[in-house]
C-alpha cells in the first residue's frame, strides 16, 4: 500500500471524501494516475462554493483564518482561497496579510482621505481583473488595538466585496478571535501532524464563548493510507 501525501496542504470535508471512495470504488473508472495538486484544488473550490454561496439567509463576505497551532501557516491557503473564489464571482476580491507583494507598498502612497487615511486600493497589489493582495492592519506600537483592528476590517468591506483575512494563530493571542467576532466567520486551520486535540477544543470552546461563527475546518498536512488503485479512481 502506498502512502499518498497531498503535497497541496489542503483537505475540508475529508470524511465525505473517504466515504465517497469507498462506496464508487467499484463504479468509478479508472481514469489515470492521481493528482494531489488538482485533489487540492478541488477541495479549495468545494470550500469556497459551501462557505461563500452556499446560505443566502446568512451570506458571507469577509472570513479570518486562523490555525490552531504557532507553526502551521495559512498564507498560502489563504491565497488560494481568493484566487478560487475570485473565479466563482465578478466581485472584488480582498486577500489580507503580509504578503511580499503588499509590504513593499506601505508608506508608498500618500493620504487621500479627509480623516489622513489612504485608499485601500492604492496601497494594494492588483493580481488580475477583481483579485487583490491587501496589507494587514498595522499596529499601534507594539500591538494592533480592537478598535483600529475593526476599523481597518470595516475599511476592507467598504472597498472590496469579498475578503479573505490571515490571522494570527488562534492559540497565541485574542486577535484572532477579536477578527471573527467582527467578520462573518472564521475557518481554522489544523495540522494533521501537530495540532492535538485538546488545544482544537479549547480554542473552538473559546470561539463559541465571544459568539463567533465558526464556518468549518481545514486540515493540513493530511497523509492517506490508500491503495494507488483508488487513487486512480477520484
Amino acid at each position: 500500500m502506498r502512502e499518498g501525501v497531498m503535497s497541496a496542504g489542503v483537505l475540508f470535508a475529508q470524511s465525505t471524501v473517504r466515504e465517497k471512495v469507498r462506496s464508487e470504488e467499484e463504479s468509478i473508472p479508472e481514469v489515470g494516475g492521481w493528482n494531489p495538486e488538482d485533489f487540492a484544488r478541488e477541495q479549495i473550490r468545494g470550500l469556497v462554493r459551501q462557505v461563500f454561496f452556499s446560505n443566502v439567509e446568512r451570506p458571507v463576505r469577509q472570513v479570518v483564518f486562523s490555525a490552531m497551532d504557532q507553526e502551521t501557516d495559512v498564507k498560502s491557503i489563504c491565497r488560494q482561497v481568493g484566487e478560487a473564489l475570485a473565479l466563482e464571482t465578478a466581485g472584488s476580491v480582498a486577500v489580507v496579510g503580509e504578503y511580499p507583494q503588499v509590504l513593499q507598498n506601505i508608506g508608498k502612497y500618500q493620504p487621500k482621505h479627509q480623516d489622513g487615511s489612504t485608499p485601500l486600493r492604492e496601497a494594494a497589489t492588483r493580481l488580475r481583473g477583481n483579485l487583490w493582495l491587501v496589507p494587514a492592519a498595522e499596529k499601534d506600537g507594539l500591538r494592533r488595538t480592537t478598535p483600529s483592528l475593526h476599523a481597518y476590517l470595516g475599511a476592507i468591506c467598504g472597498e472590496f466585496e469579498y475578503s479573505i483575512l490571515e490571522g494570527p494563530p488562534a492559540v497565541e493571542s485574542n486577535e484572532a478571535m477579536s477578527m471573527a467576532q467582527f467578520a462573518d466567520g472564521i475557518i481554522l486551520v489544523l495540522s494533521a501532524r501537530r495540532t492535538r486535540r485538546v488545544v482544537a477544543r479549547k480554542i473552538k470552546a473559546m470561539l463559541d464563548a465571544t459568539q463567533a461563527r465558526v464556518l468549518g475546518t481545514v486540515l493540513t498536512d493530511r497523509v492517506f493510507p490508500i491503495p494507488e488503485g483508488i487513487y486512480r479512481r477520484l
